[in-house]
Order: C-alpha cells, then sequence, then structure tokens
C-alpha cells in the first residue's frame, strides 16, 4: 500500500452498530459457502433400464476483499479560522462477498491540489473520526461515536462516517486544507475486537477459502488490489480580509484659525481610522477599534466619535454617527459590520498640548 498522505491517527477504537444493511448481495455468493453440482447417468441394457448411475462435484466459493470509500457531496466545506469540530462526510461500503472489520485513517495532504480546487496550504488540527451512530445523516457530537474502526461489516453494508477537525487561527480568506479517509479491510468475527490484518492467498487454487483482494482501482491515497480503498475531501477557508489605516489633517490653530493652520500648540487635529474589508472576503462584525491617545494631545469632546464614517476621494469624511467614546486617555469605537469591499471609519478630533 502507497501513501503520500501524513497520517492523523483517530483517538479511540470503539465498535460500530448495523447502518443501511442491505439483503442483496452484490458482492456475490457469500464465501464459504459449498457448491455441489450432481450429474445423473440414465441407461438401458437390453432395454431394460438399469439403476442410475451419479457423479457430485463440491467447491468453496472464495473470499473476494472489495470496499468503496466515498465522499458524500461535491462540495468543499466551508471554514471559519479558530471554528472547531468542523466535518467532512464519507461513506465506507463493504462490496466483499464476507462480513469484514474497517481499520480507519483520517488522511492530511501536504501541498498539492486539493479536492475541490485550490493549493493545500494549511493543516487541520484534532483530527478525528466518528461514525453515524444513530443514522441521522449528520454530525452529532452527542450520539455519534469516536472510533478507529468499523466493526462486523456484512456484505454489501453501508457505514456514514464524518472527520471532524479544528481549524487554527491566522489564517487568510481562501486557505484550503485536503483531508481524506482511508479504509482497510481486516478479519471480522470477535464483536467490538478489531480483527488481524487480511493475507490475499497466494499460488494456485485450494480446496478451502481463498481471499483475493478485488479492489482493482485505487482511491486517491492507497494502490490497487491492497484491501484498502480512499477519498478525499477538504476545507476551504472564508474570512474578513482587514487593513487598517490611520491618517490625521490639521482643522485649525490659535493664530492662523482654518486658514493654512499649522501644527502648533493648541491646533486641533483631526484623525481618522480607515478599515477596508478587501473584495472576495467575508463580511466582519464587531470590529472594535481602540486608540490610545499620547499625552502631547488632549481629545475634544465636542466634535465626538463618529462612527461608520465613509472616505471619499481619499478623504474620511465626518459623516458618521456619533457613537464611539474616551475614557482614560482612550478613544473607542465599534463597527457593528464591515461587507467585503468596503471601507468603514472612527473619526475624532483632539488639541495638540
Amino acid at each position: 500500500m502507497t501513501c503520500t498522505s501524513k497520517m492523523l491517527a483517530a483517538t479511540s477504537a470503539l465498535a460500530l452498530f448495523a447502518f443501511g444493511a442491505t439483503t442483496a448481495h452484490a458482492a456475490g455468493t457469500t464465501a464459504g459457502n459449498t457448491i455441489t453440482n450432481t450429474a445423473t447417468i440414465n441407461y438401458q441394457v437390453g432395454g431394460i433400464s438399469q439403476n442410475a448411475e451419479t457423479a457430485s462435484d463440491t467447491l468453496t466459493v472464495d473470499r473476494k476483499i472489495n470496499l468503496t470509500v466515498a465522499e458524500v457531496g461535491s462540495a468543499t466545506t466551508v471554514v471559519t479560522p479558530g471554528s472547531v469540530s468542523q466535518v467532512t462526510t464519507f461513506t465506507v461500503t463493504n462490496n466483499s462477498n464476507a462480513p469484514l472489520d474497517f481499520a480507519l485513517e483520517a488522511l492530511q495532504q501536504t501541498g498539492g491540489t486539493a479536492a475541490h480546487g485550490g493549493t493545500d496550504t494549511f493543516t487541520a488540527s484534532n483530527v478525528r473520526i466518528y461514525v453515524d451512530t444513530n443514522n441521522s445523516g449528520s454530525y452529532e457530537s452527542a450520539s455519534d461515536t469516536l472510533v478507529t474502526f468499523l466493526d462486523e461489516i456484512a456484505a454489501d453494508a453501508t457505514r456514514r462516517v464524518f472527520v471532524v477537525s479544528d481549524v487554527p487561527l491566522g489564517l487568510a480568506n481562501g486557505s484550503v486544507a485536503g483531508v481524506a479517509l482511508r479504509a482497510t479491510g481486516r478479519e471480522a468475527g470477535t464483536a467490538a475486537t478489531q480483527g488481524a490484518a487480511l493475507t490475499q492467498t497466494t499460488g494456485g487454487n485450494t480446496a478451502g477459502m481463498d481471499t483475493v483482494f478485488a479492489d482493482t482501482t485505487a482511491g486517491t491515497d492507497d494502490a490497487a488490489r491492497d484491501a484498502a480503498h480512499s477519498a478525499r475531501d477538504d476545507y476551504t477557508v472564508a474570512t474578513a480580509a482587514l487593513t487598517v489605516a490611520k491618517t490625521s489633517r490639521i482643522v485649525s490653530d490659535p493664530v492662523n484659525n482654518t486658514t493654512n493652520p499649522k501644527m502648533i500648540p493648541g491646533a486641533v487635529v483631526e484623525y481618522c481610522i480607515a478599515v477596508t474589508n478587501a473584495a472576495g472576503a467575508s463580511s466582519a462584525s464587531t470590529i472594535a477599534v481602540n486608540d490610545p491617545l499620547p499625552a502631547t494631545v488632549t481629545y475634544e469632546p465636542t466634535f465626538g466619535v463618529k462612527v461608520d464614517g465613509t472616505v471619499s476621494g481619499g478623504v474620511c469624511q465626518a459623516d458618521g454617527a456619533t457613537a464611539g467614546s474616551q475614557a482614560s486617555g482612550t478613544v473607542t469605537g465599534t463597527i457593528a459590520s464591515l461587507p467585503a469591499g468596503s471601507t468603514k471609519t472612527v473619526l475624532f478630533r483632539a488639541t495638540i498640548n
């Protein structure tokens, strides 16, 4: 078995219960069954029927090992930096003609193109595997079971499996993490215990039940005929992309008033803090602006702190609502929301001491 991904170990080894088992056997006749075929010869001697002669042949059906791991859905899982328990969903189907256990591994790409486009650029954390214990179709932390293997899966039965991960803080908008689920067939027979590794029968057909690895098509992170299969999904970060710029302009001074004022003691300075959210990013909310003033200036309370102002022609406009405040020399204001591709400001004035 080959794999260019690094394995993220799941953290438990609990057995699973039935989900989606069917009575039809697309995989064929059950392994270990015997098939007996008897031929009969009837004949006459001198026109008189004689006792029939028979001959029988009995063979044992061999075990065909095959499975399918498939992503549920066809889109990336959109996540926010710092979010926890983000879910990608897979199914594991036993296409063999015998019950099996399946060892499960959560894998993560190391670079390269992810399943739904984009380049794998970050590593998810706290990756674990759950099974859909109550068959609800969606991840439920209170009821689904943390596992490292699927237990006693009948031929043609399917289990829904969730790969659940946390997303680091500080990721840029559009960052991608590719993840995969790989299942490997194991011997069945003892409930709640992962079976031993499967061994393919070598050489010619024997009289007993031989084992054939029939998974002729490789998955994303396994090889053909290795008793394993895998599929990928990915996480894509959607977040705000904020930049901030602080500018100032002189409004007046005590000598020149508003005509060509200069930065002399007593002059009034207008400060503008402009916050911009890049085009294509996610909307940001509750943007708290804090600006401690140096001891060389004094806050101007008459003008107040204006929030949600605009910028026109590169100039901050005094068109925001008076909604901020100043306490102990620190100016604060909160921008409630900032959609992608927009700029809002916090504006206030101070006097040079």
